[in-house]
């Protein structure tokens, strides 16, 4: 393998339990306090019971402002509608990308009664130049997330950005965003190309993966936050067993964060003017 592949596991995270919406159980694998390490990232939730309980109360209306939310199935069915008329059905494998930008409010719930509902909700900041642009919503069902199986043992869905010479379902010019769902056979090895400009991590949900070099482990729900090596092109992959896992990388934006809340805004004073605009009915 190239030696500018040089990326190693800088550090291991362990989700935190938590719920969220109307009561729903979820693990929160990237939490506020890692958001300027893994900026533009924001927020990644990881959801996967087969217990009704944990999910049937689902997300009702609630209100977003200032950054994009990218919800991907991989079991299950979730109904999406927000306040813009827009409505779609998320079904196995398929995403959904918002783009809250000025403000929407929206409801996820779910389209089924039992049964295993599987998946993940990603963050992604937006520029300060671009937190009050039009919101927008694409539903993207599973055939058009294309794939590509760069060796033999390996299998990657690009969502977004592009990897192994194929373009991904979704682009963004600002962060740029390279977010792939993988899936490597036991004993295969693969050179992953990361942009060198990007802050990146892993998020392993089946299996076990030895990364970098020195080929330290990372478990099934766990978070590999990749160091930011200078001229590095990527990393190296060993699975240890039959894996899957996420890659999310991003060009950090460098912007100051504040949050309250579904409302991430540059300054406490655009914060609090998106509470004030919600609670006035502007959204």
């Amino acid at each position: 393998m190239s030696t500018t592949f040089t990326r190693q596991l800088e550090r291991l995270v362990n989700g935190i339990p938590t719920q969220d919406g109307a009561g729903v159980s979820l693990t929160r694998v990237l939490t506020h306090d890692l958001q300027r390490r893994l900026d533009p990232f924001l927020m990644l939730d990881a959801f996967h019971s087969d217990k009704p309980d944990d999910y049937l109360a689902g997300f009702p209306d609630h209100p977003h402002r200032g950054f994009e939310t990218v919800t991907y199935m991989l079991q299950g069915r979730m109904r999406h509608r927000d306040n813009a008329g827009n409505e779609g059905l998320l079904e196995p494998g398929g995403m959904q990308w918002m783009t809250a930008g000025r403000g929407l409010v929206h409801s996820e719930l779910p389209e089924q009664e039992d049964g295993l509902m599987s998946g993940f909700q990603l963050w992604v900041n937006l520029a300060g130049r671009d937190k009050m642009t039009t919101p927008g919503y694409s539903d993207i069902p599973s055939a058009q997330i294309p794939e590509v199986t760069p060796q033999d043992g390996v299998q990657v869905r690009v969502l977004a950005g592009e990897a192994f010479g194929v373009k991904g379902a979704v682009e963004r010019p600002t962060t740029a965003p390279l977010y792939l769902d993988l899936h490597v056979q036991a004993d295969k090895r693969l050179a992953l190309p990361i942009p060198a400009t990007h802050n990146a991590f892993l998020y392993v949900y089946e299996g076990e993966l030895l990364i970098g070099q020195d080929q330290r482990v990372a478990a099934a729900g766990r978070m590999a936050i990749l160091s930011n090596t200078a001229g590095a092109e990527g990393v190296e992959i060993h699975a240890s067993k039959d894996s899957r896992f996420l890659l999310i990388a991003g060009q950090p934006l460098n912007e100051p964060i504040a949050q309250w809340g579904p409302f991430v805004m540059n300054t406490r004073e655009e914060v609090e003017q998106a509470i004030e605009d919600f609670r006035a009915g502007k959204f």
